[in-house]
């Protein structure tokens, strides 16, 4: 029989103040010199598989499609584009036949492989420095935007100046028509027969309506997609990517109109003094008054919104395609 004094060994472990509470616990230990079976074994915790971050989706995803929604909508685009430049009605239709709503069109993949993959990359790349996430604000969002549009917009500048010429080209009377034959054209004419420097056109404006581009609409749909989820009425799923990217449509037409007619007069003038910011603002002032900055936002509107739903769908299903060749999906 043990008593308090018996010897210190059980079973032939010796006891611990560190290891009592390891020992088994068994029922009748010495009944009949004979081991019992234990009735209590310690539980045994099993880690759990935890989940990874996902890894950063390429950086071309983007501007891949920014190119594909544009494509789409180019014909919006150059309505958009013709109604800001001139100021009568473009009938492109009926002066240029159906071929004429994709003039340009070189000048739209020019455009948005360069300015759009940029802004793309930027925005994620700003939004890990500031260690923004899904549920961030909406100022931390638009911080990342602004710093996002900054680079693009100066990157993307050569790329908007050929756009915009060889959208607005057919507009003009035959004697003062570039007549450009695709964006490379462009591109060695500018440099050619203005100078370097005229790739940079309208760059002030340019950065001006990229910062509130990015900071808008994108940081719009971030913002709207997050808060759409935490609904029970919305998953991650098209329907909630095609409202919240409906959502930052509008939001970014109304903020950048202004800098958009600004952009397009100043990249569509030619001459000495053209170039000047302040020169355009004050001769549209004169002759329009201050709503000439709103000029065209219908057509802006109708040409941003699918343009902003298609690329924000078709950037998810990207993902999607990226996330299902990964084994992530």
């Amino acid at each position: 029989m043990l008593t308090d004094k018996t010897p210190t060994r059980l079973n032939g472990v010796p006891p611990s103040s560190n290891t009592t509470a390891s020992l088994r616990i068994r029922v009748g230990e010495f009944h009949h010199g004979l081991p019992a079976t234990p009735l209590v074994e310690p539980a045994i915790a099993v880690p759990q598989p935890t989940k990874g971050k996902k890894p950063p989706y390429p950086f071309y995803l983007g501007g891949l499609a920014a190119t594909i929604a544009a494509s789409i909508t180019h014909p919006l685009d150059l309505t958009k584009v013709r109604l800001q430049g001139i100021r009568r009605k473009a009938h492109t239709i009926r002066t240029a036949g159906v071929r004429g709503l994709f003039d340009g069109i070189s000048g739209t993949w020019l455009r948005q492989m360069s300015y759009s993959l940029c802004r793309f990359w930027a925005y994620d790349e700003s939004k890990k420095i500031l260690g923004a996430g899904p549920d961030s604000p909406a100022w931390m969002l638009a911080s990342a935007g602004v710093m996002a549009g900054s680079i693009a917009g100066v990157v993307g500048n050569p790329g908007e100046v050929v756009m915009v010429r060889l959208q607005g080209d057919f507009a003009k009377p035959p004697e003062k028509r570039f007549n450009y034959k695709h964006c490379f054209d462009a591109l060695f004419r500018i440099v050619r027969e203005e100078g370097a420097s005229s790739l940079m056109r309208g760059v002030g404006p340019n950065v001006i309506r990229s910062v509130l581009m990015n900071s808008s609409q994108l940081a719009s749909y971030d913002f709207f997609k997050s808060q759409l989820l935490k609904t029970n009425y919305f998953q991650d799923n098209a329907l909630c990517h095609f409202t919240a990217s409906f959502a930052a449509g509008t939001v970014a037409t109304t903020v950048c109109s202004p800098a958009d007619v600004l952009k397009s007069r100043i990249m569509n003038a030619s001459g000495p003094g053209s170039s000047s910011t302040l020169n355009v603002i004050r001769g549209s002032l004169a002759n329009e008054g201050p709503m000439f900055m709103f000029k065209g936002w219908v057509p802006s509107w109708t040409r941003l919104q699918p343009t902003t739903i298609l690329i924000f769908l078709t950037l998810e299903q990207l993902r999607r395609i990226v996330d299902w060749q990964r084994g992530t999906l």
